[in-house]
């Protein structure tokens, strides 16, 4: 991996090469948790696992002033291009330098959390960097629901500052996020034989730019599942079409890339289905030209035909739902410009025997407007039929404008740039939430470097910002080394 040879900081990008060869995904994070506590161990640093497999590092500082907490996450979204061969648990992740970027090759680059990761290794691993006492904090599983900072004992972290390094936004003190939850809805659906006479194609949208379901759902992308739908709703009324199979999405906090039907329909039709896709993927490339220009609907045979096919009422019923889900912003901040307050995402829809699985995500900074939108979803849901399930809540994190550690920062940026950084809440979930529940009197900040298209493929992070992000950490940890918050 030459991709980050040469770049600065070197210890932070060399800490990023190590770990992108450890399989992160969710809930498999024990082999890179186990990287972290050898590494500690050879720096002759207290390390700590809890039941869950957080782990906890505590490298001491200098004397007389309060400690503080760094907090990143070790797991990454996995999500891979179409027909590539990667394996998460076994396969490395391969760097690409792209001009000013670093990106990964057919893969999410997981520099969602990973660059946090790798720059508290390098703090961790530093000889000479003034800092106050540190408890070092890495969670797991927080791409799923924030499950390890969930898990955290009282008492486990002893800091009354921390630091979090999850954002994507070079230059952007984040200082509040939205809460989210998930609905899901199962529909339990008859099948009957495939009609005689008839042929099998796959419809299929693939390869969109997706994007984070909180940060990236302002930005107008296509849902890989809604575009689909619209286009068999617009062609069941017309052609005497045969639903077989639905599946879209991959995780719940991704908008989806990709989707695919299977279908019989009388080959006499095959032409003028043909001819509607062509006019479709007019309107869909006058509607999103400067959003997404992968956005088409493609027709092919699949491989194996289909040994069923939904009945007629149900198939119109599945369609039906899908189109009727909302996708999207619902809400805008009235404090905050531009700032999304709640969203909801159409996350995944797939069979698992007869019933038919939908999950949708809400976010919200408001928690009553969220658990609208949720109701809202639920509504739809049962006016279908479906059986509705909620869960996966967590709190939102609400702006606190007389915080130290937000005045400390606001001091140091300005001090390296001579200009006052930019000060947001952001439309995605950060474990700053959790903990601030679970730790009573915590002062949390977030920042990061700036990250594009986190939990797709396209993930990539821009090299010269991590080196701003490097010099305003460090200098943030000398400024708290000498003038304590």
């Amino acid at each position: 991996m030459k991709a980050v040879d040469g770049l600065s900081p070197r210890s932070l990008w060399e800490h990023l090469r190590e770990i992108s060869r450890i399989p992160r995904c969710s809930g498999h994070e024990s082999a890179v948790a186990g990287h972290i506590r050898d590494t500690a161990a050879r720096l002759g640093l207290g390390a700590r696992v809890d039941r869950a497999g957080n782990v906890i590092v505590k490298k001491p500082g200098v004397r007389g002033v309060p400690p503080v907490a760094l907090q990143s996450h070790l797991d990454m979204v996995c999500e891979k291009s179409p027909g590539s061969p990667h394996d998460f648990m076994r396969d490395p992740i391969e760097l690409v330098r792209d001009g000013r970027w670093i990106r990964a090759k057919d893969t999410s680059l997981g520099a969602d959390n990973g660059i946090g990761v790798a720059a508290m290794l390098a703090i961790m691993t530093s000889e000479n960097l003034p800092h106050p006492d540190l408890e070092l904090v890495f969670t797991v599983e927080e791409e799923t629901g924030l499950g390890g900072a969930n898990s955290i004992e009282k008492g486990w972290i002893g800091s009354r500052t921390l630091v979090n390094l999850d954002s994507e936004e070079e230059g952007t003190l984040f200082v509040g996020c939205a809460g989210g939850m998930h609905t899901e809805l199962s529909l339990e659906a008859d099948f009957m034989s495939v009609p005689e006479g008839t042929s099998a194609v796959a419809l299929s949208v693939s390869g969109l730019l997706g994007g984070h379901s909180g940060i990236d759902i302002h930005r107008g992308r296509p849902n890989a599942i809604k575009v689909l739908v619209r286009f068999l709703d617009a062609v069941f009324g017309a052609y005497d079409v045969h639903l077989a199979d639905i599946s879209g999405g991959t995780r719940h906090n991704a908008i989806p890339r990709d989707a695919r039907a299977v279908c019989h329909v009388n080959p006499d039709d095959m032409e003028a289905l043909h001819q509607e896709i062509a006019h479709w993927n007019g309107i869909l490339k006058s509607e999103y030209d400067h959003v997404d220009d992968r956005c088409a609907i493609h027709m092919e045979t699949p491989h194996v035909q289909a040994s069923r096919v939904l009945v007629p009422q149900d198939a119109r019923r599945i369609v039906d739902l899908l189109q009727a889900l909302p996708h999207g912003p619902a809400r805008f901040c009235s404090q905050w410009r531009d700032v999304v307050d709640t969203s909801t995402n159409l996350a995944t829809c797939g069979f698992i025997g007869d019933i038919l699985v939908v999950t949708t995500s809400q976010r919200g900074i408001t928690p009553s407007a969220m658990h609208d939108i949720a109701s809202q979803i639920s509504s739809v849901g049962t006016l279908a039929g479906c059986t509705v399930n909620r869960g996966g809540a967590y709190p939102a994190w609400r702006p606190d404008p007389s915080s130290p550690i937000l005045k400390a920062c606001t001091e140091v940026y300005r001090g390296l740039t001579g200009k006052d950084p930019r000060v947001k809440v952001v439309h995605a979930g950060l474990e700053c939430a959790v903990l601030g529940e679970r730790i009573e009197g915590l002062d949390m900040i977030s920042f990061g470097p700036t990250i594009e298209a986190a939990h797709s493929p396209d993930e990539r992070v821009d090299i010269d910002s991590v080196a701003r992000f490097w010099d305003f950490l460090t200098g943030l940890l000398t400024f708290l080394s000498r003038r304590p918050v």
